[in-house]
């Protein structure tokens, strides 16, 4: 059974750093396409990173391309999310996804990804 478990969030000024852990268990991740989607009250979820798990190519939403890194560790089996310059509209539960083909199109739609985690809170202060 796949798991997915995210740790890392917290309470932050804006301006602030954090970073988000993604711990999977389950199989092995190095294949397949991980992915860190966020969802704010009354909002969808929509996509923030994703890393490609054979070659470490990385995709990011226009909203965090700049201030955001996704990284993993095949090692560990786990996948990082670094958070710099935070604004309160990054304010959300922040979940890790996985999928097990990866696709230059579909990368973003959440509805592809087979495995998610919990999620993790965070909140970024004016």
């Amino acid at each position: 059974q796949v798991q997915l478990v995210e740790s890392g969030g917290g309470l932050v000024q804006a301006g602030g750093s954090l970073r988000l852990s993604c711990a999977a268990s389950g199989r092995t991740f190095s294949s397949g396409l991980m992915g860190w989607f966020r969802q704010a009250p009354g909002k969808e979820r929509e996509f923030v990173a994703a890393i490609i798990g054979s070659s470490s190519g990385t995709f990011y939403a226009d909203s965090v391309k700049g201030r955001f890194t996704i990284s993993r560790d095949n090692v560990k089996n786990s996948v990082y999310l670094q958070m710099n310059a935070v604004k309160p509209d990054d304010t959300a539960v922040y979940h890790c996804a996985y999928r097990r083909t990866f696709s230059s199109i579909t990368y973003s739609v959440a509805a592809r990804y087979e495995y998610w985690g919990q999620g993790t809170q965070v909140t970024v202060s004016s």
